[in-house]
């Protein structure tokens, strides 16, 4: 299980700060929040796929680890927009919790970990999101929030891979160094998706999907602006979790 823990980033503070998963070692995190304020229905018209009929309800303001997402897959062609446990649960594992959380790959070595290999190959998709928290350290190491959007106000295509385990199926997030937009917070980022990219993503355009894990390019994300530490806690909600505060 070393090498496991070697090709998985983490997005998110750490969680004894925040009340999750106490005793569990955590290497390496980044953004370990997001938020799906866009309806259902409107993802499933954008992405044109077809929705299921268990998808999370919305709007959630603090989608932790562990929830249920709603993920974009295509087989044949044909699009889906389905719910996921964010927590890609690899094929050894005897139980969800046999191992560390995995929520995030890492686009350097998601190719050749174990976790990781045949599902970058045969089972990528799309997570949609909102907008997405990061944290920067302040004084005597307190954790400060920061929230980030597209810059022109349409949902995120998160790049994820995905992972059938029992009878749940389970999702991490792409990442990979930093750009432009979030090299002062964070050293990684997820990787977001344009539009044009989705379907070479998604396995409907051919091979090649590797040269998308790059960073967002300048002005593709908003300047973030910090949000209160409310979001620090997995029990906090509601729109008041992504109004700015001074920095």
């Amino acid at each position: 299980m070393a090498d496991l823990h070697v090709g998985v980033a983490w997005l998110g503070p750490p969680p004894p700060r925040l009340g999750l998963w106490p005793g569990i070692a955590y290497p390496e995190v980044m953004c370990g929040r997001f938020t799906i304020t866009h309806p259902n229905e409107a993802l499933a018209a954008l992405f044109d796929a077809v929705p299921g009929n268990d998808l999370p309800v919305g709007p959630n303001f603090n989608v932790c680890p562990t929830n249920p997402v709603a993920v974009v897959t295509s087989d044949g062609g044909q699009r889906r927009l389905r719910a996921m446990r964010w927590g890609f649960i690899p094929s050894w594992y005897k139980a969800p919790n046999d191992g560390p959380l995995i929520i995030n790959a890492r686009s350097d070595t998601v190719a050749t970990k174990p976790a990781f290999k045949a599902a970058i190959r045969e089972r990528r998709c799309i997570v949609p999101a909102s907008g997405f928290y990061e944290w920067s350290e302040g004084e005597k190491g307190a954790r400060l929030p920061w929230y980030f959007t597209r810059a022109d106000g349409l949902p995120m295509a998160l790049a994820g891979v995905w992972q059938r385990w029992g009878d749940m199926d389970t999702v991490a997030i792409v990442s990979t160094e930093a750009g432009p937009g979030m090299a002062e917070i964070h050293h990684r980022e997820p990787v977001v998706l344009e539009p044009a990219d989705w379907p070479l993503w998604l396995g409907e355009a051919g091979h090649g999907a590797a040269v998308l894990m790059r960073a967002s390019k300048a002005g593709v994300l908003t300047k973030p602006f910090r949000v209160g530490v409310a979001v620090n806690s997995n029990r906090a909600s509601g729109p008041a979790l992504i109004e700015p505060v001074a920095a």
